[in-house]
């Protein structure tokens, strides 16, 4: 029995430690995404030389009633001042409705890749703001929105 809790102890512990080539930073939505508020994210790139992948975490639960959602998402350097907007559908259930992120409960976890292999043009702080672009003004079941980045595997 002590092996059984020492070794699930290790597990968690192992696969709770993060990279630290990585940074996630999440934002509470409650389980509604009001159309007009932008979720933002600001970071700093310290080693722009090194390519990144920006990835977007999305937290959703049963109440959450398309299997896509759509997302504006406006890039900007801070220092330039230069933006980029992106406008983005990313697929949450498969065609029988069975949702495709992880987690236990009704809460489910799913990863959608940005930027991959990114090289930003300069160090310094960017910012990432999202906006979602469905029907609704108030989209239930969105928990929580995010943004990892981390650095990109050679």
């Amino acid at each position: 029995m002590h092996k059984i809790i020492g070794v699930s102890f290790f597990l968690f512990f192992l696969f709770s430690c993060k990279n630290s080539a990585e940074e996630v930073v999440m934002n509470n939505l409650n389980g509604k995404w009001n159309k007009k508020s932008e979720q933002k994210f600001d970071f700093k790139i310290a080693d722009a030389q090194t390519p990144k992948n920006i990835i977007f975490v999305v937290r959703n639960n049963n109440d959450y009633p398309y299997s896509n959602i759509r997302l504006i998402v406006n890039f900007l350097n801070q220092k330039t001042k230069q933006k980029s907007t992106d406008t983005l559908n990313y697929i949450l259930a498969q065609p029988n409705g069975a949702w495709i992120g992880k987690g236990f409960g009704d809460t489910k976890e799913t990863l959608f890749q940005y930027k991959l292999n990114y090289k930003f043009p300069e160090n310094g702080t960017y910012s990432i703001g999202i906006i979602q672009a469905m029907r609704n003004d108030n989209l239930p079941g969105i928990e929580d929105i995010g943004v990892k980045i981390e650095t990109a595997k050679p």
